[in-house]
């Protein structure tokens, strides 16, 4: 079979001002064939985008050649063939967003290729309708939140009818059943239309639907085959700091505890079947309890650092485009808690944390910060955001100035602190998010890797030593090993300092482990605040909203469902799977 795409010794490398060269890709050999479906897998800074961008000639190779079919990406004569072949889903979607309306900017790729009018609307309808945005195709895409913005790029794509469909981590700001819709729509397009499938990704839970696999360790491949085969090579992935899909780490642990269990399992489909070969007539012997994991619920006579009462924002109010945000939400955060919120894409999450630290004020109900109420004249703003740090969606936007070290100290310079009191609070918030000071100090902003513009930007709030932490999607786009770190540095930050912590985040695991207690959201109203075992105890609700329980809850609640084991507890770790698993089997 001739290759759709083949790259023959792809070297790249960035030259930057000051004569400064940073080298992205070193020796690649791939060739992909038509109507695979290849993950790309990798830490941050691997240089899986900027392979990505060779695949459709936006980057032209510094050494070595890449073909698309017959056309050679360095012949500028076939650009348009081969980008009209490839279509890519960038990272960031506000790079890829052109029009000032939806669904002019779906149908700028059509208008481009010189369809006429009828097929154009055909399909802008067909692509809107795949990504589930037909409501907003009249809207302004800034407007519209980041996971909306993402699902426009995939439908802009979509609606060239590529060949080669890539996504460059283009389900990381979905919700749960947000991502699952995008990777069904690529995965039946691979499956039925026989495009060629390329999904850059970090969720290991996405890549085992893979053909193949590539993993990508300082712009070489390190190693590539199918998932079952690689990731039962666990110690070799950990060397590369590569995580595998919790339902496998399930699998592993059981498999220590019994040696009888399959230990090379990706999916929940499969490790049912497992369960059941291992154990076709259930004993349903009584299971240990599992143990719970601490909890910091806060008490009743607590006083609450934040309130949020009977809270209402609009946008673009009092104009024919307003749209209600929020409505009546109620909220209060308590000192040292770690507070989850989760909620479908446009929930209204970024918009409600927003008002945590006054950059929105409220059209309706209070906001009391540390005993100031931020809907009246006289309030201390400085006070406020010193107090309250705020980390926003996409945190490389937060980045402007020049070099790491200047855009970290910006903060603590503007508090009036010595040379050597910035310098030193630098030197910590880089340290608390894994970046080597002497190393990262003179980087420029616009060299670093998405995953470690993301840390700079926590760096710079870092350094302002807020007591309460609000982060939006903290840990989408970075790898799994960063993932990690982070969450490490934030309980550190929480156990030894008393900062109390709200985390956005679309990823189930991570808020199961850490969080006191999730808030739930849904159309801009909070539908439920519980602790974690009471929220993800109720996994229709969940899937309703659009959302989805952590994997490993996912696994005992497809047990129960076929029978297989009778425990109610609440499981939300697999040290407590193993705990009820190891009862039955």
């Amino acid at each position: 079979m001739t290759p759709i795409i083949r790259l023959e010794n792809v070297h790249h490398t960035y030259h930057i001002d000051g004569g400064q060269t940073v080298p992205a890709l070193a020796g690649i050999d791939l060739t992909i064939q038509p109507g695979e479906y290849l993950a790309i897998v990798g830490r941050n800074g691997s240089g899986k985008s900027t392979l990505a961008k060779h695949l459709n000639g936006l980057l032209l190779p510094t050494e070595g050649e890449v073909w698309v079919k017959a056309w050679n990406t360095k012949e500028r004569q076939y650009l348009r063939d081969i980008r009209s072949t490839v279509g890519m889903v960038f990272q960031n979607p506000d790079n890829q967003i052109v029009a000032t309306i939806v669904e002019e900017d779906v149908a700028f790729g059509p208008e481009n290729l010189g369809l006429v009018h009828p097929e154009i609307v055909r399909r802008v309808d067909w692509s809107l309708e795949q990504v589930r945005m037909q409501p907003f195709r009249h809207r302004p895409p800034h407007q519209l939140s980041s996971g909306q913005k993402q699902r426009i790029c995939l439908a802009g794509v979509l609606a060239m009818r590529p060949e080669v469909l890539i996504l460059d981590e283009s389900t990381a700001m979905l919700d749960p059943l947000g991502r699952r819709e995008v990777l069904d729509i690529a995965q039946r397009l691979n499956r039925e239309q026989g495009v060629t499938l390329i999904a850059i990704t970090h969720l290991m839970g996405e890549a085992v639907y893979a053909d193949r696999l590539v993993v990508l360790q300082a712009g070489r491949i390190a190693l590539q085959g199918p998932p079952h085969e690689l990731f039962s090579q666990v110690e070799r992935l950990r060397e590369l700091q590569i995580d595998v899909p919790q339902v496998t780490q399930l699998a592993l642990a059981l498999h220590k505890r019994v040696g009888t269990f399959p230990k090379n399992i990706l999916t929940t489909t499969e490790f049912v079947a497992a369960v059941r070969q291992q154990n076709p007539a259930p004993r349903f012997t009584s299971p240990h309890q599992p143990k719970q994991t601490t909890s910091n619920l806060p008490s009743s006579a607590t006083k609450p650092i934040i309130q949020v009462k009977n809270l209402t924002h609009y946008y673009m109010r009092d104009t024919p485009l307003q749209v209600k945000a929020i409505s009546g939400v109620n909220l209060d955060l308590h000192p040292g808690e770690i507070l989850g919120i989760i909620g479908h894409t446009g929930s209204g999450k970024s918009t409600m944390i927003q008002h945590l630290n006054a950059l929105l004020r409220p059209h309706k109900g209070q906001v009391i910060i540390f005993g100031q109420e931020i809907g009246q004249n006289k309030v201390d703003i400085k006070d406020i955001r010193r107090k309250v740090g705020l980390v926003f969606q996409r945190p490389e936007s937060q980045l402007f100035e020049q070099y790491v070290g200047d855009d970290i100290a910006y903060g603590p310079r503007n508090l009036n602190l010595t040379r050597e009191e910035v310098r030193a609070r630098v030197r910590r918030a880089m340290e608390i998010v894994g970046l080597d000071f002497e190393g990262f100090k003179d980087r420029l902003t616009f060299t670093l890797s998405g995953g470690e513009m993301r840390r700079v930007a926590l760096a710079g709030v870092l350094a302002l030593e807020p007591t309460v932490l609000v982060l939006d999607e903290p840990t989408s786009g970075l790898d799994p090993q960063g993932r990690r770190e982070l969450l490490a540095y934030m309980l550190q930050l929480h156990r030894e300092q008393g900062r109390t912590l709200v985390l956005v985040s679309h990823n189930m695991e991570e808020l199961a482990q850490v969080c006191d207690r999730i808030c739930v959201f849904s159309d801009g109203q909070v539908v439920l605040t519980a602790s974690p075992g009471e929220v993800f105890s109720q996994p229709q609700l969940l899937h309703d909203l659009g959302l989805d329980v952590p994997a490993v809850t996912g696994v005992i609640n497809q047990l129960r469902q076929a029978g297989l084991i009778n425990s109610s507890e609440a499981v939300l770790t697999v040290e407590q799977a193993v705990e009820v698993l190891a009862g039955v089997l």
